[in-house]
């Protein structure tokens, strides 16, 4: 059953993606897709935001006294400061290995 759950969530996040890259308002969606894709500058750029955010989530909340004395939102915090270093490593391992 988990499974069929895995697979609906893929094709929902799949379709939601889909829709924001075509409604991202860019008329040539073919030539924007190779300017954002693993090993341009356009993913560089993404790579970069990811380490930025990643960092500010960091330390603007998961390190914030009030943060830090409340059990959930540290977890909630630290959830979110993990997901953004391993989309980090991701997109850079894609990435660097095409330059």
């Amino acid at each position: 059953m988990s499974n069929i759950r895995d697979l609906d969530k893929a094709a929902i996040v799949e379709a939601q993606c889909q829709q924001s890259f075509q409604s991202s308002g860019d008329e040539d969606n073919e030539q924007s897709s190779k300017e954002y894709q693993p090993g341009s500058f356009g993913c560089h750029e993404l790579l970069d935001r990811t380490a930025f955010v990643a960092n500010i989530i960091e330390d603007y909340l998961l390190n914030h006294p009030s943060c830090m004395v409340n059990k959930e939102w540290y977890s909630l915090a630290e959830r979110a400061v993990a997901a953004l270093h391993e989309l980090y490593q991701r997109i850079g391992e894609e990435h660097l290995s095409l330059k």
